[in-house]
C-alpha cells in the first residue's frame, strides 16, 4: 500500500503527507476553525509547490477530500451561495475557457510553431526577443485572457523542446531524462536550452498580468469590478491607467535589466548548435511540407483570426469560443477521428480537476471568514490611507490564495460599506482601483495567485524545462518587487 500511495513520489513526501492528514484530524478537536484554515492553507502550497514530487491534483485532493470531511466547508449544492459547489459556479467561464480553449490551440500549433520559429530566426537577440515576448503577452492579454496567451506560450515551448530532442535524441521520450542521459546527449547544451525556454517563458507568463491589470476583460476579476462600478471598457482602462501605465513601462525596465544582468535565472541565449537544428528543422519542414499540411495552415490561420475576433467582441464566453474553435478545425481539416480529438483535452483537463481541489480550499476561506478581520481593520482606517493599505492587503492575500477570489471578497465588502454610505462614491472608486491593481501584480510573487502561473507549473512543459516551484517564485522575484512597489507608489501619489 505506501509502495502505491502517491506511486514514485519520495518517501519522505509520503511520509509528510500522512503526517498531514493525521495532524489536521487531531487537531480538528484541539484548534479552532479558523488556525485549521490557514494550516490547511499552507499545506496546500506546499503541494503546488512540491508539484514536481507530485502532481498536485493527488496530494492537493487528498488535503481537499480532508476539509470537506471535517465540515470546514461544504460540497454545496445548486442555488446555494456558499460551498464548492457555489465557487466551481462563479468560476464555470474559467472552466469552460480550460477545457476548451486549451484544446482549441491544440490544433493550432503547426501554425504557433510556423509563426514563433520565423521570429526565433530572424531576432537574433535574445533581449528583443524577450520584450517581444513580454509585450505581445501582455497585449494579447489585455484584450484575450491570460490562460489563452499561457495556453500559446506552453504549446511553443514544448514544441521548440520536442524539435531539439527529434534531432538529437532519435525521438525519445521527452520525460525520460535518464535515457537521455545515457545517451551523452550534449548535456551543458541541453541546460542551456532549458534555461533559454524557462526566461522566455517566465517573462511571458510576467507579460500576461502586466497586460491583464489593464482592462475590464484582462482578468476574471476586472469584469466583477467593472460590473460594481458600472465602469465600460474605456472607463475602466482610464481610471487604472494612472497606476497600470506606469507599471507596465517598469515592468519592460526590468525585463531590459534582468537580460542585461544576467541575474535571477534570465540572460541565457539559445546556444548556436540548438538555433542551427531549428532553422534547419524549419528548412527541411519547409520544403516537404504537402499540400495537405499547407491547406491546414490556412484553416489555422482563418481560426486564429476567428478566435481573435471573437475574443475581443465578447461575442461569447471564452469557453464557447474555444469549442467553435475545435469544431471549426477539425471540421475543415478533415480531423473526425474520436482518439485523435481526445489528444487534444488529455493537458487542460488535468489542471481542471486540479483548479477544482483549489476552489475547495477557496470555499474553506469563505466559510471560515479567513480574511474578515483584514477586511474590517482596512475599512476603519484613516479614508486616505485606505486605498494603500487595500492594495498591500490585497496584494499578500492574493500572493497565497486565488486572486480572482480574495477580489471577489474585497470588492463585496467594499459595495456593501458603500452602501451603508460607510464610505463615499469617491473612496469607493479608489478601494476598487486599489483592489484590482493589488490582486493583479504582487500575486505574481507565486504560482497560487494567478490561475496563469499556476497553469504553467503544472503544465507539460514545466518539467521538460526544470520549472520548478521555487525557480518559479525566484524569477519571478524582481517583477513582483518592482511592480509591487511602482504600483503602491502611484497608488499612493494618484488616489
Amino acid at each position: 500500500m505506501f509502495k502505491n500511495f502517491l506511486g514514485n513520489s519520495p518517501h519522505w513526501f509520503k511520509w509528510t503527507m500522512i503526517a498531514f492528514l493525521v495532524f489536521n484530524t487531531i487537531g480538528y478537536f484541539i484548534l479552532p476553525g479558523t488556525v485549521m484554515g490557514w494550516v490547511f492553507i499552507a499545506e496546500f502550497i506546499f503541494c503546488l509547490a512540491m508539484a514536481l514530487k507530485c502532481y498536485p491534483l493527488q496530494s492537493g485532493g487528498l488535503l481537499a477530500i480532508q476539509v470537506l470531511a471535517l465540515g470546514l466547508t461544504s460540497p454545496g449544492h445548486p442555488g446555494s451561495d456558499h460551498g464548492v459547489y457555489a465557487e466551481v459556479s462563479q468560476n464555470l467561464e474559467v472552466i469552460l475557457l480550460l477545457v476548451f480553449m486549451v484544446a482549441g490551440i491544440y490544433f493550432m500549433k503547426p501554425l504557433l510553431m510556423y509563426i514563433f520559429v520565423k521570429v526565433f530566426t530572424k531576432i537574433k537577440s535574445k533581449l528583443l526577443l524577450s520584450l517581444f515576448f513580454v509585450f505581445l503577452s501582455a497585449v494579447l492579454s489585455a484584450f484575450l485572457d491570460a490562460l489563452t496567451v499561457t495556453a500559446v506560450l506552453i504549446s511553443v515551448g514544448l514544441g521548440f523542446y520536442n524539435v531539439y530532442h527529434k534531432i538529437h535524441s532519435s525521438d525519445l521520450d521527452l520525460d525520460d531524462d535518464d535515457t537521455l542521459d545515457r545517451k551523452q546527449l550534449s548535456g551543458e547544451t541541453l541546460e542551456k536550452f532549458r534555461s533559454f525556454l524557462r526566461s522566455l517563458v517566465m517573462h511571458g507568463v510576467v507579460g500576461t498580468a502586466l497586460g491583464g491589470v489593464c482592462t475590464i476583460v484582462g482578468e476574471p476579476q476586472n469584469l466583477l469590478i467593472g460590473a460594481k462600478m458600472d465602469w465600460n471598457f474605456i472607463d475602466f482602462f482610464l481610471k487604472m491607467s494612472p497606476i497600470t501605465i506606469p507599471v507596465f513601462i517598469a515592468g519592460i525596465l526590468t525585463t531590459v535589466l534582468l537580460e542585461t544582468t544576467k541575474t535571477f535565472g534570465f540572460g541565457e541565449k539559445m546556444p548556436p548548435v540548438v538555433r542551427q537544428i531549428i532553422e534547419g528543422w524549419m528548412e527541411k519542414r519547409d520544403s516537404e511540407r504537402t499540400e495537405k499540411e499547407k491547406y491546414a495552415l490556412i484553416v489555422q490561420a482563418v481560426s486564429a483570426v476567428l478566435l481573435i475576433t471573437g475574443l475581443a467582441l465578447h461575442i461569447a464566453p471564452v469557453g464557447f469560443i474555444g469549442l467553435g474553435l475545435i469544431v471549426i478545425q477539425t471540421a475543415f481539416m478533415g480531423i473526425t477521428d474520436e482518439h485523435s480529438l481526445g489528444k487534444a483535452f488529455e493537458e487542460a483537463l488535468p489542471f481542471t480537476g486540479l483548479l477544482v481541489v483549489f476552489f475547495v480550499i477557496v470555499a474553506m476561506i469563505h466559510d471560515q471568514h479567513l480574511f474578515a478581520p483584514i477586511i474590517d481593520w482596512a475599512l476603519h482606517q484613516d479614508p486616505s490611507s485606505q486605498p494603500a493599505i487595500f492594495y498591500l492587503a490585497n496584494g499578500f492575500l492574493s500572493m497565497i490564495s486565488d486572486n480572482v477570489f480574495v477580489a471577489t471578497v474585497y470588492i463585496n465588502e467594499v459595495a456593501a460599506a458603500h452602501q451603508n454610505g460607510v464610505i463615499d462614491r469617491e473612496t469607493y472608486e479608489h478601494l476598487a482601483i486599489a483592489i484590482n491593481t493589488g490582486t493583479n501584480l504582487p500575486s505574481v510573487a507565486t504560482p497560487n495567485g494567478q490561475a496563469a502561473f499556476l497553469f504553467l507549473l503544472t503544465s507539460a512543459l514545466s518539467p521538460v524545462i526544470n520549472l520548478s516551484y521555487g525557480k518559479m517564485v525566484k524569477m519571478a522575484l524582481p517583477y513582483t518587487i518592482v511592480l509591487t512597489i511602482v504600483g503602491l507608489t502611484c497608488v499612493i501619489l494618484t488616489l
